[in-house]
């Protein structure tokens, strides 16, 4: 049999018919199959529902009430047809300028904007107002408008994503794999929604038997336990949802102190933890975890010159370590986005959240934004970071730098103003808390191996000072053997 015959499936009177033929004919055949299967894509319509888009837009022409229930759950860019974009921008100016909208307003609107033509013309507007009976089922229109919007937004998102798999453009796969779940969770992002206004009524029942569970319980804390008493009684604990800032100077213990807390909620609280540590890699934070699970000096761990008494503690913090939902991402300069969505898939794959760790804010970076606009930059990272612990529901710690004009100052405890970028930090925060520690400045400082922790703002409680132990060597702050905290009125 000749080599360049090839075996082809044929159809004849209605049977597959294995025939042999050149590899030409083969090619011949599979590129008609590629050009058939091409063309049946082609054919295939994005998901929209044309009788839904044509209500809605008729029933606002009959009802101006129903604008409301619509706007709020539609946008411009949800409509399929152009027409209908153009036709629901045209009520939605209308709306702004408090105008009412009715064929005839609408109409003139168009003229006004040069789109009648675009929008389908004047018989058609007439159609929709006629063909609309009613605007009984106005709220279930917009649903179906909605889901087809996403579906669309969701095949877009995925020939991006097939496209990006195609051609990686020398990034590798972790990279695009960040890259689709940050896209996907985008429109997750705006389909997902608030419930809306709620009444009093209805917001009184939910506190009332907040406040009596309370109560009952008998539990000082209302948040997450950090492991410092004192400073858990002036806070209640970390509050789920809160943004909580920890700023200092450099060597004070920030990265210290928040990881004592994480280690805390993971092995005590047996909650899933998530840091993000953009400054220090992932094995250097599990030695210094190791150095205060363990109460061992961490240059020894550092250094590897452990002595023999050394080695059971190791094992103990391990074992502690091993056990907990602690997790630890060092990627460098994450997004607020990429950040959301590691923390999403967190979740997803493994609960409720009970924190996060950002270590530190001033490292994130926004795409799109220039360099010498890093103020408003910082703006958003602290707006999403707020969001993000909304999200969540659960406390977010994002460290902080603070400027070094407070080295020129006689007293160098932070205050507010000292913070970098400090207006939006300010503004979304709902705890700050400043480390200070005397003897980092006076080597003769009377109060060498504490540590005050600065209660600069907390929405829901008061501001003060609490006085805690540091122990370097153990990487570790602990309580004092008192009660060390001075509360405030609340400002």
């Amino acid at each position: 049999m000749s080599q360049n015959l090839l075996p082809i499936l044929l159809a004849q009177n209605g049977l597959m018919v294995l025939q042999w033929s050149s590899g030409n004919l083969v090619n011949e055949r599979m590129s008609e199959v590629t050009t058939r299967k091409k063309t049946v894509d082609a054919l295939k319509r994005p998901p929209h529902s044309l009788e839904a888009e044509q209500s809605i837009l008729g029933g606002l022409m009959l009802d101006n009430q129903v604008w409301d229930k619509v706007s709020s759950a539609l946008c411009e860019e949800d409509f399929y047809r152009t027409e209908h974009r153009l036709l629901f921008r045209s009520i939605a100016e209308l709306s702004r300028r408090q105008q009412p909208f009715d064929v005839i307003t609408v109409l003139e609107q168009l003229k006004s904007t040069n789109t009648l033509d675009e929008a389908g013309g004047e018989t058609y507007l007439f159609e929709l107002a006629t063909n609309t009976p009613s605007v009984a089922n106005v709220s279930a229109y917009a649903q179906i408008v909605r889901e087809k919007s996403v579906q669309r937004q969701l095949i877009g998102v995925a020939t991006d994503i097939a496209d990006s798999a195609y051609n990686p453009g020398g990034r590798e796969v972790t990279e695009l794999l960040d890259l689709a779940e940050t896209k996907v969770f985008a429109i997750a992002e705006q389909t997902a929604s608030g419930s809306g206004p709620e009444s009093i009524k209805n917001i009184l029942v939910k506190t009332v038997e907040k406040i009596d569970a309370l109560y009952n319980n008998g539990d000082a804390l209302t948040g997450l336990a950090t492991g410092l008493s004192d400073f858990d009684s002036m806070t209640s604990g970390l509050q789920p949802s809160d943004l909580v800032i920890v700023a200092g100077r450099p060597s004070m213990g920030k990265t210290t102190l928040v990881m004592n807390m994480a280690e805390h909620a993971a092995i005590k609280g047996g909650k899933p933890v998530l840091v993000f540590s953009m400054e220090m890699p992932a094995d250097s934070l599990a030695m210094r975890m190791m150095s205060s699970l363990g109460r061992i000096d961490q240059h020894r761990i550092r250094t590897g010159k452990l002595e023999e008494e050394d080695w059971p503690r190791v094992t103990s913090a391990v074992h502690m370590l091993s056990e907990a939902s602690l997790f630890i991402d060092d990627t460098p300069a994450l997004s607020p986005s990429e950040m959301r969505a590691r923390a999403r898939r967190i979740a997803r794959e493994h609960g409720q959240i009970g924190l996060v760790v950002v270590d530190y804010l001033q490292l994130m970076k926004v795409p799109g934004f220039k360099a010498d606009n890093r103020t408003a930059e910082i703006s958003e990272i602290s707006r999403s970071l707020k969001s993000l612990a909304k999200e969540l529901q659960a406390p977010v710690i994002a460290l902080s730098q603070l400027n070094r004009s407070l080295e020129q100052r006689h007293d160098r405890r932070p205050v507010m103003s000292d913070l970098r970028e400090s207006g939006a930090i300010e503004q979304d925060a709902d705890l700050i808390c400043f480390i200070y520690r005397d003897e980092v400045y006076n080597e003769d400082s009377p109060d060498k191996g504490t540590a005050e922790l600065i209660i600069a703002k907390q929405r829901n409680g008061p501001i003060g000072k609490v006085r805690v132990a540091f122990i370097g060597k153990y990487t570790r702050f602990e309580d004092l053997a008192y009660n060390g905290y001075q509360a405030q009125e609340m400002g």
